[in-house]
């Protein structure tokens, strides 16, 4: 079960190309095959016709099973597919605000598989679909200066909430085969169709303990099968209005740094506590794992890209062996975090400075991560915002923006 749910993972984190495929392998002990075509009316932001295992599908062949099998329906029976005439199961599916797409499986024998394998393929194939287009999308949407939007953000963070309770129900040995299975699809489809269709409410205010509620709820998925006591403690007044960017923000906030503590491993518990003051809110998360988390890590630089958004400030205490607090401050004020102008060297932060230095030396990103005593993701981390603050498009272009002596302020 724990190598199925892996591929399980693997297929959602494949490259395009290779995503029908891993179906395929996912799906060939349930549906024995000899090949399989999927077609989805805006999988991929537009028809898309996509084989395995077929040298060709005909238009005519496609028509003829788009008639034989009604919306979110099976179809079970022997039928021209590349061809031949063969026995083939086809299965559609509807997502939320996506148009009707089926798939169609060549099977290796002339019996009907049974229902629950039925409603497997059709689970994961309708969670294939709304994952595809999700990628597509937001590659189609890049954001402004290399630095994600917060809609973006908030669906990157969604994605790896997924994932993670995803890892928490294949390591979870309380649950057989049978649940595991049920369990993983279950979790998957309803946070990607809820992605797709643009995450939470966009409010302009939320009470305080309404916006905390809206987080805790959806870390029980985090958690439930980590086996980690999750302790939470509102704010008070429970009714003092957040304006709605910092309530997004602070929750997107959380869920990053619950994240990142559960890399580590060996958790017993975390700590979740917010706290209105007069001018500001306090978010803090503690856990009591074996440390440390770093501001280096590029978990936090994450979420301290996201409250400097708002001017927030995030800061870091680990103990090796008893735990880490991450305490994050957002102002209540609105008001938007100044920016430098693109393309200047002072709107990059010292560490940023520094990796620049490196990149005009011509080191690459290994002996960069050694001069300055941080880890290979950290120094890509950095090397992303340094082209998108300074408006270039590859590391010589920095450097040699860098170079110039009218560059510098």
């Amino acid at each position: 079960m724990k190598e199925e749910l892996s591929a399980f993972l693997d297929m959602l984190q494949a490259p395009l190309e290779e995503v029908l495929p891993r179906l395929s392998t996912l799906v060939a002990e349930l549906v024995p095959h000899k090949g399989m075509v999927t077609f989805t009316g805006d999988c991929l932001v537009r028809p898309s016709l996509h084989t395995h295992g077929f040298d060709a599908v005909s238009t005519d062949e496609l028509a003829r099973l788009a008639e034989l099998v009604r919306v979110r329906r099976s179809w079970f029976g022997r039928v021209a597919l590349a061809g031949t005439e063969r026995p083939v199961l086809a299965v559609t599916i509807s997502p939320p605000g996506m148009a009707r797409g089926f798939v169609a499986i060549a099977l290796s024998a002339p019996d009907e598989p049974s229902p629950e394998a039925v409603r497997t393929v059709r689970r994961l194939f309708e969670l294939v679909t709304v994952q595809v287009s999700n990628r597509m999308t937001a590659a189609e949407q890049p954001a402004a200066a290399g630095i994600p939007s917060p809609s973006v953000a908030d669906a990157t963070e969604a994605h790896a909430t997924t994932l993670t309770a995803l890892l928490g129900v294949l390591r979870a040995k309380r649950l057989d085969d049978a649940t595991a299975r049920r369990t993983a699809i279950e979790l998957a489809v309803p946070a990607l169709i809820e992605a797709r269709a643009g995450g939470e409410r966009r409010l302009d205010q939320e009470p305080a303990g309404e916006a905390f509620a809206a987080v805790a709820g959806k870390l029980d998925v985090l958690t439930r099968y980590h086996d980690i006591a999750l302790e939470l403690e509102p704010p008070r007044p429970q009714d003092r209005p957040l304006p709605g960017t910092v309530a997004r923000a602070a929750r997107a906030i959380v869920r990053a740094a619950i994240l990142t503590m559960l890399q580590q491993g060996a958790l017993g518990r975390i700590r979740l506590a917010w706290q209105v003051e007069d001018a500001q809110l306090v978010v803090s998360v503690r856990d009591d794992g074996p440390g440390p988390i770093t501001s280096e890590d590029l978990g936090v630089h994450r979420l301290r890209e996201r409250a400097v958004e708002l001017n927030g400030t995030v800061t870091v205490d680990s103990v090796p062996h008893w735990g880490t607090t991450i305490t994050v401050v957002l102002p209540l004020s609105q008001s938007p975090a100044l920016e430098r102008p693109a393309g200047s060297l002072d709107s990059l932060n010292p560490r940023e400075q520094e990796v620049l230095e490196q990149l005009t030396l011509g080191h690459r990103n290994r002996v960069i991560a050694h001069h300055l005593g941080i880890s290979e993701n950290t120094v890509k981390f950095h090397v992303a915002n340094i082209l998108g603050k300074l408006g270039v498009g590859s590391r010589g272009e920095a450097a040699a923006l860098a170079l110039r002596p009218q560059a510098r302020p």
